[in-house]
Order: C-alpha cells, then sequence, then structure tokens
C-alpha cells in the first residue's frame, strides 16, 4: 500500500492518512469572522488526515490583509466552532495556525492607523499586501514602515499567542500551529539583518529566537505540548526576506532548541519547493531529523510521487499540498485513484465578491463517467 495514504499517529491525535491540507490564506470573510461558507470550505476538504487552517491573526496588531478571519474575540471562537463541527463531523482533524505578520502589514489595516511593529524599523519594500489603496479601494499596497517594538512589548504579543490558542482550544480545535514562517514576526526577529536590537530579544542567535521559544513554551503550558506545532520556513526568502549573518548557524540553533521540545509536529516549508530548495535548506533536511525525533510536515510543491519519495527516504512523516486542494476537496481520493486533477482559477484565489462562493467552494469532487 502507498504511504502516503496509511494512518499515523501524531501525539495523541489519529490521522487517517499522511496527506496535509497546508494553510491557505483565501480572505473571504468580511467581517473578520468565520461563517457557514468557510466551515464548508474545510468540511469538503475533510478527507485529508490533517487541515491547517489559513493564518488567523491573534489580534488586531497582528493582522496583515483584509477579510482574513481572527481569532482574538468570542464571536470568532463561535465562527470557528463551525468549522471545527463540520470538520470533526467528516471524521477530519483540524489545526488552527496562528498569525501575527508583523512589518507585513499596512497603517490602513490597524487601529488609529498605527505604524506595524516588527524587531527593528527596516520596512518591507519589494512586496505588498492587501489593504486599502490611497483612494479607500481594497488592493495590493505597500506595507508600512514599522516601528520596533519595546522591549516589555515582546511579551504582550506571546501573551495575545496564548489567548488565541486558548480561543482554539475553545473552538474545538485539535491543536495551534504558530506560524513562524514566510518573513513574518518571528522572521523579522530571527533575522540578523532586520533584528539590530541591543536588549534580551536582539544580537546572539539565543536571543534572536527567544521570542519564538518563549511563545512556543508558553502556548504549551496553556494547552499542552501535544497540541502545539509551528511552522518554519529555514532560508526562505519571501516577503522580502534576505539572506543574513549567521543564518546557519541560526537555523541549527533552532533545531537544537525545537528538538528538546515535545510538539505535535513541526512544518517546514521549503522553498521555491522541496526538491528544489537552496543548499543550505536541502542540508538542513536531515540535520534537522537527526535532532528533532518528533513529526515531521513538509510542505513545498509537492505531488503525489515526490511525496512518496520523501516519505519512503524517511525524511517526513507527512507531507502538506497547498495549490492543489484549492480546485481539488477530494485530492486524497484523486491521487489514491489516480484521477486527473482540476486545475484552479488563479483569478479567484483571493478577495470578496458579489459571489464569495466562486472559486472557493464550488469546485466539484471527481465524478465517475
Amino acid at each position: 500500500m502507498s504511504k502516503l495514504f496509511t494512518p499515523y499517529n501524531m501525539a495523541s491525535i489519529h490521522l487517517k492518512n499522511r496527506v496535509v491540507m497546508a494553510p491557505m490564506t483565501r480572505t473571504r470573510t468580511l467581517n473578520d469572522v468565520a461563517d457557514e461558507l468557510v466551515a464548508l470550505y474545510y468540511a469538503q476538504r475533510a478527507s485529508a488526515g490533517l487541515l491547517i487552517t489559513e493564518g488567523l491573526p491573534v489580534s488586531e496588531e497582528g493582522r496583515g490583509y483584509l477579510y482574513t478571519p481572527g481569532l482574538y474575540n468570542e464571536a470568532q471562537m463561535q465562527g470557528w466552532r463551525k468549522v471545527t463541527d463540520a470538520v470533526h463531523a467528516k471524521g477530519g482533524r483540524i489545526f488552527a495556525q496562528l498569525w501575527h505578520v508583523g512589518r507585513m502589514s499596512h497603517v490602513s489595516l490597524l487601529p488609529g492607523n498605527q505604524a506595524p511593529v516588527s524587531s527593528g524599523i527596516i520596512p518591507a519594500t519589494n512586496t505588498t499586501v492587501f489593504a486599502f489603496t490611497e483612494s479607500g479601494e481594497p488592493g495590493a499596497v505597500t506595507p508600512s514602515e514599522p516601528r520596533a517594538l519595546e522591549t516589555e512589548e515582546v511579551g504582550r504579543i506571546t501573551e495575545d499567542f496564548v489567548k488565541s490558542a486558548l480561543l482554539a482550544i475553545e473552538a474545538g480545535f485539535d491543536g495551534v500551529e504558530v506560524m513562524a514562517a514566510n518573513g513574518f514576526i518571528f522572521d523579522q526577529f530571527l533575522s540578523s539583518q532586520l533584528n539590530t536590537r541591543t536588549d534580551r530579544y536582539g544580537g546572539t542567535v539565543e536571543n534572536r529566537q527567544r521570542f519564538l521559544m518563549e511563545t512556543i513554551d508558553a502556548i504549551s503550558m496553556a494547552i499542552g505540548e501535544d497540541k502545539v506545532a509551528v511552522r518554519l520556513s529555514p532560508f526562505g526568502r519571501i516577503y522580502d526576506l534576505a539572506p543574513y549573518d549567521n543564518e546557519e548557524e541560526t537555523w541549527a540553533s533552532i533545531a537544537s532548541a525545537l528538538g528538546q521540545r515535545k510538539l505535535a509536529y513541526v512544518h517546514l516549508y521549503y522553498q521555491p519547493n522541496y526538491n528544489a530548495a537552496p543548499k543550505e535548506a536541502d542540508s538542513f533536511k536531515s540535520s534537522f531529523r537527526n535532532v528533532f525525533d518528533g513529526t515531521i510536515i513538509a510542505a513545498g510543491g509537492f505531488n503525489r510521487s515526490i511525496a512518496e519519495e520523501a516519505l519512503e527516504k524517511g525524511e517526513v512523516d507527512l507531507v502538506a499540498f497547498g495549490v492543489p486542494y484549492i480546485a481539488n476537496p477530494d485530492l486524497v481520493e484523486r491521487m489514491q485513484n489516480d484521477w486527473p486533477l482540476a486545475e484552479s482559477d488563479r483569478t479567484t484565489y483571493y478577495g470578496i465578491s458579489s459571489s464569495p462562493e466562486k472559486g472557493y467552494t464550488d469546485y466539484p469532487a471527481y465524478q465517475l463517467e
């Protein structure tokens, strides 16, 4: 039998297969609260062994994109309960990805038009966020210049993650994934190029990773280590994240620190994809497996054959698929039966329209002729 479709025990959670639906921002909630349409979207894809939600801002300050459903108040918690109930009714498992974008935001999204916060004051310039343009219309804009968090403020953001994690458990999620990949706030602290701090959160590798590890540990204390996961993008370059001094040492140190923790899983997103990652990231695959004996999820341009190869080599335990899940809610069944995959319409990936279900919940399951 194909290993991809065999059951797997992840910490205390039984998964019916090793296929994971990767987190994907879809910007479909006008009031930032998950609704019945969001519940349908995830329930349609519940044949995956594990679903990971789109990034859920842990506070208003943590938001970087319009129409993204948050998880920091009662209404949002109740909205996500609809989603978890729908997924569990289909026999699925689902983790909430908790998100703070840091400098990847715009003043038009933030309370009082305040500046985004980050490890320092270097703005992200070669990228965009989905916010309000000068004309007041939704659109792509360059992120605003951030301000550096004061030392005492860092702990406040950790507290926001803990509160969001507690709401996630109350909403019925099986666990939470800390979004520490893709150039968002934790990556901004890890980078010696962006983080020029002189306090306990800057300078040495240990100081730069302190914020992430303190947050992971605080959430673990609140909900249990076996319900906590983290997503990383080793040597990632998206959203204006540049190479920095001591980068290899930084990732080796993070690997060692995570190896001392018994998390639900570590989710590694390789860029541009798993088979074409830069040599530094490629060597990280084996070194991380050597120091972390828990569940490893890998993401980055996988298809069935590449997934099977990675599983057989023992490099990973579970494989995450992103874009293929947009147009193929029954992706597991299609791969298992060698049915053709549908192509998704990129123009409907993001945004609110008069037909929010278009390109979201209207992709059908495969029909045998």
